[in-house]
């Protein structure tokens, strides 16, 4: 429970910190309106890190350029089309927005932009009444014409206007429904979820990478879940994500008590634990790499379920096969290829510990255990611990103590070996010198080769590895 007095001295911290009052001396000098607005006005209000200064103001993108710029150390447009000026002050930056009273084209991506003249006005346009609230500078007054105060005591989320013109207005904001309610754990209106199902459909005018950037900042929050289960729940994740949704239609392979989708959603609540156990940083990053790997890692079930005699589901090779589906997912939402490359290859291997617990693993196995990792080993630690869901407390805890072997055989292997940059004995130039060749396939065989010789008995010596690549050159088979 909001404690309002707390909230209230916190919000006028955040308008006595030295970047607010400059800000707020230099527009009122020059005869303008000025206003923090939006999140910061919100997260002071909870009681939450206020990490960006939002303002509002009754001056346009030339006179915020013109006041500003006296007291900034840099200053560049963000938008200066949609009003929006950023700059530098003292050690902070800020963005300053001239008020607006948007209009959008039912058919359009973008709002028509329209400049506004009064704060209220600017506050009723916005996307959600909790982030319609202002701090009206310097006299530091409330504005919420919306009733946000009220909402943010009730942890809910509404729209300032009906929901369906709000998200007509802006399809994303049914995105930012579902962000907001994982970052801030409020529950959702049941207004807004229910116009969210109808108008699902409208998300198809809203670009991939907006849509990305929204199922990114999800992700990263603390409870990702809660914003997952509302995009299924309303029929958005079908339009931007459908494999989600289609993991509620299987069933796991032991036909337990959850299916494939709460199995994937207990499993990025298990990976964001696991972050934050093992995260060496003084401020903890979340690993967005992690989290879509834990939230995607089966989707490869659906197309690969089979039922086999005796009543037996099986979901062969899922792994490779959703692997597969990721690169061609996060490839349509325009995601980067170091994280499209990152994700799949976890995917591909979240499956191949499991062995382990089976027969123990020589040394050979845990180098290419290592090897097929590469850069992901810790991503890979974290997802296949997370992957681990079952009821069963002594299979749960054998695992684990498996994995715990694993982790200390490779943290052994890599002491005496430096194994986190295995490479065969001799490089591509010395195996041609030896051999004689030029550059060409038969180089790259010789290469694998020796990086099978290491993988399989340990680092050898220039000599040994000669000798052995000789003979493999004299009778390749």
């Amino acid at each position: 429970m909001l404690n309002m007095a707390d909230s209230l001295a916190a919000l006028r911290s955040v308008a006595e910190s030295p970047t607010v009052e400059i800000l707020s001396a230099a527009f009122s000098r020059a005869g303008h309106e000025l206003a923090l607005v939006g999140g910061p006005v919100r997260d002071a209000l909870l009681g939450r890190p206020v990490n960006d200064l939002d303002f509002t103001t009754s001056a346009s993108p030339e006179e915020i350029i013109r006041i500003v710029k006296p007291h900034s150390s840099a200053l560049w447009d963000v938008g200066r089309e949609f009003g929006t000026i950023a700059a530098r002050v003292l050690d902070e930056t800020v963005e300053i927005t001239t008020y607006r009273a948007d209009s959008y084209d039912a058919d359009s991506r973008k709002p028509e932009v329209v400049f506004g003249d009064t704060l209220e006005g600017d506050l009723r346009r916005r996307d959600f009444t909790v982030n319609a609230m202002a701090l009206r500078l310097p006299g530091q007054v409330l504005v919420d014409p919306a009733n946000g105060v009220d909402h943010l005591l009730a942890r809910v989320l509404r729209t300032p206007s009906t929901p369906e013109q709000s998200f007509s207005d802006d399809p994303l904001r049914m995105l930012r429904a579902a962000r907001f309610a994982a970052q801030l754990n409020f529950r959702v209106d049941e207004e807004v979820s229910a116009a969210m199902a109808r108008m699902a459909d409208r998300l198809t005018i809203i670009s991939a990478e907006r849509i990305r950037d929204e199922l990114n900042k999800l992700l990263l929050s603390d409870i990702p879940r809660v914003g997952i289960s509302l995009l299924v729940d309303s029929g958005l994740a079908e339009r931007f994500l459908p494999e989600l949704p289609a993991l509620t239609l299987t069933q796991d392979d032991h036909k337990r008590h959850k299916d494939v989708y709460e199995h994937s959603l207990t499993v990025l609540d298990q990976a964001i634990a696991l972050e934050y156990e093992r995260s060496t940083d003084e401020v903890f990053v979340p690993n967005l790499v992690v989290r879509l790997a834990a939230l995607l890692h089966d989707i490869g079930k659906p197309p690969t379920r089979r039922f086999e005699p005796g009543n037996v589901v099986t979901f062969h090779h899922h792994d490779v096969v959703g692997a597969k589906m990721v690169k061609k997912r996060l490839r349509e939402l325009r995601y980067d290829n170091d994280t499209i490359k990152a994700v799949a290859r976890l995917v591909e291997l979240h499956l191949r510990f499991f062995g382990y617990t089976d027969a123990k693993w020589s040394d050979s196995a845990v180098r290419r255990y290592v090897r097929d990792a590469g850069p992901y080993l810790e991503e890979l630690h974290i997802l296949v611990r997370a992957d681990v869901t079952t009821r069963n407390v002594r299979k749960a805890d054998r695992l684990a103590f498996a994995y715990d072997d694993l982790e200390n055989r490779i943290e052994e292997l890599s002491k005496e070996e430096e194994m986190n940059a295995v490479r065969p004995d001799l490089n591509g130039e010395q195996i041609m010198a030896i051999l004689d060749l030029r550059p060409g396939p038969i180089v790259g065989q010789a290469y694998a080769f020796l990086m099978e010789l290491r993988l399989d008995h340990g680092p050898q010596s220039e000599e040994a590895a000669t000798a052995a690549l000789l003979e493999w050159y004299r009778d390749p088979a």
